[in-house]
């Protein structure tokens, strides 16, 4: 990266991060189609969960896809044609997904519902191959991981609405009742987005993000002296595809699992859960501005302001959209006394990513286990509050996974994104497995998940010190 980059290219930076709301849009999305197929297909909760893992499955093999093509053509796809047409072509390849919603809505077909979701994702795999990096460079690499964090609190405000606008446009403004569910309703939302991608394509093509931006490029040798020719050879890598694996379950399948809870086990209509999916992925975007507010000021003092200001900032707009929507904000309230243990968590890891990882992971196990033994909203709150300790868990995971590897950087870069295929693996495996255990007990496989996070947190600390790096010198909480 050039020495003169020194300030975040906010002209640049805030067109690139439509496309991170629009994962987030989507994603959070199909925690309303499960429980709206899985009625009006007669689906078992795992067979619903197929939502799920077509999404997320397209995440591999498109990043299988694109590994493939460079191989063919002996040269990366992305930096054939440039930063700016892969992102155009990956929402492209979105927008093609949302046309099958027509046809697969008007015959009632399923598979054809899973094809639309696939191939949307499939443009996603993509534009995240292109976009996570891209984020990175367009400005200092001392924020390069704080912009991330920031495109992911964007991210999560597309998350935080899509559901909502979803259940909108399937039940209209009929949330307290038993507003009819057609499977017809699902088609117009999906064109619109197709729309809003083709629209946000040619934007992007003539704006003026740069086609190959100035990346960093580190020595071929790591600070131990081993030089190794491929990613797969590095430890903290192969470990941190597991744990972006599992992480993304763990997110994926806590909020997909949700519906099913609170309806059997609540007595919730499918219609009024939309609020407490849009809680849960607020909460991800409430970590998240948190974690971003190093990439606004390098005042410590300013810092540590903005560290309560943020996080009651996002839980604003998530009361704020509700509030537009006509649902009560009451049971919500209680919601902003969970949000000072992020803030004590967040202090404490003191900008290490590994003590974060280790801390959050901890606390996303306590969360799931007070949400498998108690009752009622407590319960609710558990199992949201766990979206709060996932919040940074991806930046946290990728700069562990991706530090020393020097020349394969990119490299292992595209194998991480290859594994975000977790969050419908999990999810699938989380509603199968609730069918013999019960709904509640069945995120002990979220419990399983963080451990794994926590011991990952635990063994890379020591992995890349033997590689003599540390992350102790850095003082301030960047994530």
């Amino acid at each position: 990266m050039s020495s003169e980059n020194l300030q975040t290219k906010w002209g640049q930076f805030i067109p690139l991060a439509t496309v991170f709301f629009f994962w987030g849009f989507v994603a959070a999305s199909n925690d309303i189609l499960i429980p709206v197929f899985k009625t009006a297909f007669n689906l078992s909760q795992g067979e619903s969960q197929l939502v799920s893992l077509a999404f997320y499955i397209a995440y591999t093999v498109g990043s299988l896809i694109y590994m493939g093509i460079s191989y063919l053509m002996k040269e990366d796809l992305v930096n054939k044609i440039g930063y700016k047409n892969g992102l155009s072509l990956g929402l492209a390849i979105s927008a093609l997904g949302t046309l099958l919603f027509y046809p697969a809505a008007n015959t009632g077909s399923f598979p054809l519902m899973l094809s639309g979701l696939f191939i949307v994702a499939l443009g996603f795999s993509l534009q995240q191959t292109v976009a996570n990096p891209l984020a990175i460079a367009l400005g200092p690499i001392t924020t390069g991981s704080q912009r991330l964090t920031m495109a992911g609190g964007i991210n999560n405000l597309g998350t935080t609405i899509g559901p909502l606008i979803v259940s909108f446009a399937i039940f209209g403004s009929n949330t307290g009742g038993t507003s009819a569910m057609s499977i017809e309703s699902v088609k117009i939302p999906y064109l619109v987005l197709g729309l809003a991608f083709l629209l946000v394509a040619i934007l992007l093509k003539f704006s003026s993000l740069p086609d190959k931006p100035a990346l960093v490029v580190e020595d071929e040798n790591n600070e131990s002296g081993i030089s190794r020719k491929s990613a797969l050879q590095y430890p903290q890598l192969v470990m941190g595809m597991i744990a972006i694996f599992l992480y993304v379950g763990v997110e994926v399948s806590t909020a997909s699992n949700l519906p099913a809870y609170m309806e059997s086990k609540l007595g919730f209509l499918t219609q009024d859960v939309a609020p407490y999916i849009s809680l849960y992925w607020a909460s991800l975007m409430i970590g998240r501005w948190t974690g971003a507010v190093e990439a606004f000021t390098s005042d410590m003092s300013l810092q540590k302001i903005l560290r309560f200001i943020a996080p009651y900032l996002a839980f604003g707009v998530f009361l704020a959209v509700n509030a537009i929507a006509k649902h009560d904000l009451t049971p919500f309230y209680i919601y902003g006394l969970v949000i000072l243990v992020l803030i004590a968590a967040d202090i404490a890891s003191k900008g290490n990513p590994a003590r974060m990882l280790l801390i959050f992971s901890v606390l996303g196990i306590i969360a799931l286990l007070i949400g498998m033994t108690t009752n009622g909203m407590v319960s609710v709150y558990a199992f949201t509050s766990v979206g709060l300790f996932c919040s940074t868990l991806w930046p946290c995971i990728f700069t562990l996974a991706v530090s020393g590897l020097g020349k394969n950087t990119s490299q292992g870069s595209s194998f991480l994104i290859m594994m975000i295929m977790g969050g419908g693996v999990i999810s699938w495996l989380q509603g199968f497995v609730s069918e013999s255990i019960g709904i509640q007990s069945s995120y002990i496989i979220g419990v399983l998940c963080f451990a794994y996070l926590a011991f990952y947190a635990w063994k890379v600390s020591g992995i890349l010190k033997i590689q003599g790096i540390s992350f102790d010198k850095k003082i301030s909480g960047g994530h």
